[in-house]
């Protein structure tokens, strides 16, 4: 258990990028109406988001899912979730996710993600179905060429083969078209990020853990340590828990291995020995627990990267639902736990039961400790995804390779 970020260190990351003193003024005036203009583009784009019909991203429920977040007491609520029905206008296709922010506008940076990251994923999964060759570009032009990002762009590289393995010729295309994109669409949105005007995202970040199913595809990218979990039957009708994503933590051998050739440095705190954390390569700052992230510029160059870690499974009748939670639920409640309480609670408030045990557990378990966010979406498996959201509340809004958890 241990913050995002280590304390305030955030606030003391030595060389951020700042404007000389000579063309201040002269950009100041230019600034400031480009960021009028982005604004006033943005909250049109959120009016049309709230319009969507099928997407929920408040506490509520649908047929499908059940979402709820909660404020902790570590300040204003930095953890996003959505759930959005139809997605890409397919009525068998839904998108889930959670985001968890840190830094000082890590609640920006996660709600950010949040609406702009399914657009994305829409985008390119519409662009690569209808490319004539039926391949997007993930040369390094194309991709960008931040440095520590590069040293795993190899990983998408085994894409190609990875579906003929795991599902048969059948699935093979549309599996890959949609990993591939879902690889270009994080790129994408962190470069947006790195660019965005009105949020500084310099030492600021967010998780993302994002699913989609389509019929009995279920396709998950993942950056950060919120987590992915499945509720299904054994051979002996009992339920328990698969987990689908692995918490991308810095300690893990191979991220440690790619941010220490990048000259980051990995390592954790007297007070806090087990909670591993990134630091520059000549200053300990900022402490960052977790080996890929949205935002974070100041550690981009140092082994920290956006690259989404993709999981799939093949759903089968034995498969109930699937849970998508941010840490504060993960740091006091294990997997079992999760979807003990998910099966027994009714499934219009399922992720709500959730949230509240969690923040029963932190009481009981560290009653010393501030109460972390908490988001939780719990997506039905068996449930008719093309119905439209029923129930959502105006408050609080603010592969498989699964990682052993007792």
């Amino acid at each position: 258990m241990g913050s995002c970020l280590s304390g305030a260190e955030a606030s003391s990351v030595p060389f951020a990028p700042a404007s000389s003193s000579g063309s201040a003024k002269a950009k100041s005036s230019s600034r400031k109406r480009q960021m009028r203009k982005n604004s006033s583009f943005e909250s049109k784009m959120e009016m049309w988001l709230y319009r969507i019909p099928g997407r929920i991203f408040l506490n509520g429920s649908s047929d499908a899912a059940s979402l709820f977040t909660r404020q902790g007491k570590k300040g204003i609520n930095q953890d996003a979730m959505i759930v959005w029905e139809n997605f890409g206008s397919k009525t068998d296709t839904i998108l889930c996710g959670v985001f968890d922010g840190h830094g000082p506008f890590g609640h920006m940076v996660a709600k950010k993600v949040r609406d702009s990251l399914p657009l994305k994923l829409s985008a390119l999964w519409e662009l690569k179905v209808g490319s004539p060759d039926g391949h997007i570009d993930f040369s390094s032009s194309a991709m960008g060429s931040m440095n520590s990002e590069e040293t795993s762009i190899k990983t998408i590289e085994d894409l190609k083969t990875f579906p003929k393995l795991e599902f048969g010729e059948n699935h093979s295309d549309t599996i890959l078209t949609l990993k591939e994109s879902f690889v270009k669409a994080f790129k994408v949105m962190d470069k947006e990020l790195k660019l965005h005007p009105q949020i500084d995202c310099y030492c600021s970040g967010t998780t993302a853990v994002t699913l989609v199913k389509q019929g009995h595809d279920l396709l998950i990218g993942n950056v950060g340590d919120s987590r992915a979990v499945l509720g299904t039957r054994d051979k002996n009708n009992s339920l328990i828990a698969v987990q689908l994503t692995v918490d991308l933590k810095p300690d893990l051998p191979r991220e440690l291995e790619r941010i220490r050739l990048c000259r980051g440095r990995v390592f954790a705190l007297k007070n806090e020995p087990e909670v591993a954390r990134v630091w520059l390569p000549n200053c300990d700052s900022p402490g960052l627990a977790m080996a890929r992230a949205f935002g974070d510029f100041c550690l981009k160059d140092f082994g920290l990267i956006s690259i989404p870690e993709i999981s799939y499974r093949c759903l089968t009748d034995r498969d109930e639902f699937v849970v998508l939670a941010t840490d504060g639920i993960w740091d006091v409640l294990s997997n079992n736990e999760v979807v003990d309480i998910v099966a027994s609670a009714p499934r219009s408030s399922a992720a709500r039961t959730l949230v509240e045990s969690a923040i029963r557990a932190w009481r009981f378990k560290y009653p010393y400790a501030k109460v972390d966010d908490c988001a939780v979406v719990c997506l039905f498996l068996d449930s008719n995804s093309s119905s439209h959201a029923t129930s959502q509340s105006a408050s609080n809004e603010q592969i498989v390779s699964p990682q052993k958890n007792p």
